[in-house]
């Protein structure tokens, strides 16, 4: 398996040379960057423009793994709104064409979102209509994707939907597409579940894995924590991504960095590797 880090594990006042360079520093060997409305990978970037991302990321030494987005959030693929359903299709297209300009073969899809908690005034979406929403969002990018030779990994993120990995498994066979996985992130499921029961589940259909880690006694979004100190059952995570003969990439989360580390942020960058270099041996 293939370490990286996300950047939303930074401070989000450094700029991306920094954030590259202190993850180089860590130990790294891959960087996954977002598509923002603000930063350097945005949804009207240009090729110039991308490929001077990916020139900067190749001057540190590092690979970019993935291309993540939080956009969806504010473009809900479920929506009951049309235009907010093409809003979240561009937003798919444009990370397809932008990750295939920087060198990356996937890319995080939130499918859609019943609901979010943690989002004031999020709307409120019925199941089955964000099932069949979801399944025409997905199914609309997919020879965008085939052509770019771009995977789009669903991630189970906490939307209240695909909550199962049974669930996640038949949604991802209902395309019949190489084209599209499953991003599997360990510290959400652990809310609800077992990350090593969705790993030996999902098995071939993994595309990327975050590492998080989660306090359930906390059972909010402030129960994420650094690796190692939360609940995750690392030997049974990794044993369970062996079985599945997984050998991709494992990207940190460390989200949010500010309450972790208000001072030095860069040490739990470094701690981060430290943690996923004991976790992965």
């Amino acid at each position: 398996m293939k370490k990286a880090i996300n950047i939303w594990s930074f401070p989000s006042e450094w700029d991306l040379s920094r954030k590259l360079e202190v993850a180089a520093e860590a130990g790294f060997a891959g960087f996954e960057p977002d598509l923002s409305e603000h930063g350097p990978i945005r949804p009207d970037s240009t090729e110039s423009e991308l490929a001077a991302v990916r020139a900067l990321a190749e001057k540190h030494g590092l690979q970019l793994s993935g291309l993540a987005t939080g956009l969806y959030w504010g473009a809900n693929a479920a929506s009951a709104d049309p235009a907010v359903r093409e809003r979240a299709a561009h937003l798919l297209r444009r990370q397809i064409e932008c990750a295939s300009s920087l060198g990356i073969d996937a890319v995080l899809v939130i499918p859609g979102v019943v609901g979010a908690d943690f989002i004031p005034g999020a709307e409120e979406v019925p199941y089955d209509l964000a099932f069949e929403r979801a399944r025409a969002f997905i199914a609309g990018a997919i020879p965008l994707a085939a052509r770019r030779r771009v995977h789009l990994a669903v991630e189970n993120v906490w939307n209240k939907f695909l909550l199962s990995p049974l669930e996640m498994r038949a949604f991802v066979d209902s395309f019949g597409s190489e084209w599209v996985g499953s991003y599997l992130d360990v510290g959400n499921v652990l809310v609800t579940g077992y990350p090593e029961h969705w790993i030996s589940i999902l098995g071939a259909r993994l595309r990327r894995v975050h590492f998080k880690d989660f306090r359930r006694a906390v059972g909010t979004i402030h129960g994420f924590v650094e690796l190692l100190s939360g609940d995750a059952n690392w030997p049974a995570i990794v044993a369970a991504l062996r079985g599945a003969d997984y050998a991709g990439w494992v990207a940190a989360e460390m989200i949010p960095p500010a309450p972790f580390y208000k001072h030095h942020p860069e040490v739990l960058i470094a701690n981060a590797s430290r943690a996923m270099d004991a976790i992965l041996n």
